[in-house]
């Protein structure tokens, strides 16, 4: 455990994985918490692809449900520049004496040929707003779904009451130039149905954020300025962005 712990401290981690011998990663993200709210089905006896999946947790964690196989698909993250995440994944996979498979290939090229068939559960967690081509992500997505796939992506323009989605120039977006969508549930939901899929279930946001500016023409009668205002912090003061979980079903 010594000799582990040292090597886990050595790395950087996106995800907090339990190696067991009281070994933790110390992830950016607290997934043993997050995994409560991400709405994941019934896994058990049942084939599960991870798209994206980084570090492996939900990888891991779908094996430790009793999936009957599990695929863990990744290339942005596993190939990326000094990340350590695929060096991560195989870590863990060796510690836990996990059987999950792996593929390493690009959202684009997703197909049953290239991570080996289809899948009753997909995972498709924290990439969709990754997506420059979003609805030909979710369209390969399809391609490899024989039950349901399991959506965590960004939501924005909440205050938006037709499908609409926000786009992130450069690196607007957490300082991450990576992201480039954020869409508002509708959105979601209908680029789903686009995509070939039968039925969505949406789920509460699990965490949301109200934003707004007001900056009225300094040399506004004041008045005029506080109508303003009041629209705007009527319109804004609701939640504007955040996480949301959806289902969607072949």
């Amino acid at each position: 455990p010594e000799r582990l712990r040292d090597e886990v401290d050595s790395r950087t981690w996106f995800h907090t994985i339990d190696l067991g011998n009281g070994v933790r990663t110390p992830g950016q993200k607290d997934t043993p918490t997050e995994v409560g709210i991400m709405q994941l089905p019934d896994m058990g006896g049942r084939t599960v692809l991870d798209i994206g999946a980084y570090d492996g947790f939900y990888s891991f964690e779908s094996e430790r449900r009793g999936a009957a196989r599990v695929v863990a698909a990744d290339s942005w993250s596993w190939n990326w520049p000094g990340s350590d995440a695929r060096r991560n994944f195989d870590l863990a996979h060796e510690v836990l004496g996990s059987a999950v498979e792996t593929r390493t290939v690009l959202v684009e090229d997703v197909s049953p040929e290239t991570v080996g068939g289809t899948f009753d559960v997909v995972l498709f967690l924290g990439v969709l707003y990754h997506a420059p081509d979003p609805i030909g992500y979710l369209k390969a997505v399809r391609s490899v779904t024989g039950g349901v796939v399991v959506v965590e992506t960004v939501i924005d323009l909440l205050d938006v009451d037709v499908p609409a989605a926000a786009y992130y120039p450069s690196d607007s977006l957490n300082h991450d130039g990576s992201n480039f969508f954020g869409p508002n549930p509708a959105a979601v939901e209908g680029m789903l149905l686009d995509a070939g899929f039968a039925r969505v279930t949406r789920f509460a946001p699990w965490t949301t954020n109200s934003w707004y500016s007001v900056a009225p023409p300094s040399e506004a009668p004041q008045g005029v300025v506080d109508k303003v205002r009041r629209r705007i912090e009527q319109r804004f003061a609701r939640p504007r962005s955040g996480r949301m979980v959806f289902h969607a079903h072949v």
